[in-house]
């Protein structure tokens, strides 16, 4: 990896989180120009993403991903693309919900969502793509 893009790719299991987390840490050492609270929403909302991708994917345990991190001297912008079956119900027009405070799943989108300054899904081909922004205050 070099310069200002990182990326991994793998298969979605919980194994390879470690390895996201591993990736993103690497980068916010290689860049201390970027806040630390920034790190920290962006780092939130891409493991919530990533670790729904790792639970939900199906079918489970072959489904691939593919993450790229670029940054730029105002924003962390991020990619993650999995192979999984079309993720339903989510519209990116309109900010999700965070579900009832006894419920015991649903927190990862609205969590994502409110970290980031965008997010973005689509379905292209047979891949799930996310794309993710954070930016600050240059």
């Amino acid at each position: 990896m070099t310069g200002d893009h990182y990326e991994i790719e793998g298969l979605a299991v919980p194994r390879d989180m470690e390895q996201l987390h591993d990736l993103l840490e690497r980068a916010a050492a290689e860049h201390p120009h970027v806040p630390a609270s920034d790190v920290m929403m962006f780092e939130t909302a891409v493991m919530e993403l990533a670790n729904n991708v790792v639970e939900h994917g199906r079918p489970v345990g072959q489904v691939t991903w593919y993450f790229r991190l670029e940054v730029s001297p105002d924003s962390l912008t991020a990619l993650l693309a999995d192979s999984g079956e079309e993720h339903a119900g989510w519209d990116a027009t309109t900010d999700p919900e965070m579900p009832d405070e006894l419920a015991e799943s649903g927190r990862g989108l609205p969590l994502a969502s409110a970290a980031l300054d965008e997010l973005d899904y689509q379905r292209n081909g047979t891949s799930n793509v996310w794309t993710m922004v954070r930016r600050w205050q240059a």
